[in-house]
């Protein structure tokens, strides 16, 4: 499943149905509150943290299991996440999206939030997105803040702050 986005307006209904294929094949970003909230829970980053190179910036990410490129939090039988009490911000987003600059969607149109311009998206190819009995309604805020702050903690993410955080994890 590849993300279908379709302008993201107004409050939309959710319920997380466990399809599982929102946790594979998808590079999951990780900052460095990420990784210390996971790490605090008991995993340990050598186990979870794997790296990209995109440009002249190494991206953290989470490590996917080799036999299905399926994030290894994810748990194949259920579909649900072994840490979603403290998943990533982006994991929390999902099957939203926010952009700095429209995606050429129909229908989509800038969202202002705290002075800023966003385009907000959702996928529409994701089952739970308007289900029969949804858990929660998502406001536009909600995914604009969350946005907002995955972009703050992304930019800070860097090797220089990952060391630091490892040290003080091992004392």
């Amino acid at each position: 499943m590849r993300f279908e986005p379709r302008p993201f307006t107004g409050p939309v209904p959710f319920r997380c149905l466990y399809c599982l294929d929102c946790c594979r094949g998808r590079h999951i970003y990780l900052t460095l509150d990420d990784i210390e909230r996971i790490a605090r829970a008991g995993y340990d980053p050598e186990e979870f943290v794997t790296f990209s190179i995109e440009g002249n910036k190494i991206r953290f990410v989470l490590a996917v299991r080799e036999w299905d490129l399926g994030c290894v939090f994810h748990d194949p039988e259920t579909g649900k996440c072994r840490i979603h009490d403290v998943n990533p911000i982006i994991c929390r987003i999902y099957p939203f999206m926010v952009s700095r600059k429209p995606l050429g969607v129909e229908g989509e149109r800038p969202f202002h939030y705290k002075g800023q311009e966003l385009w907000l998206y959702y996928d529409e190819s994701c089952p739970g997105i308007n289900a029969e009995e949804p858990e929660v309604e998502i406001t536009p805020e909600e995914i604009a803040e969350l946005g907002l702050e995955f972009e703050r903690k992304f930019e800070r993410t860097d090797m220089e702050g990952l060391a630091r955080l490892m040290d003080e994890l091992e004392r």
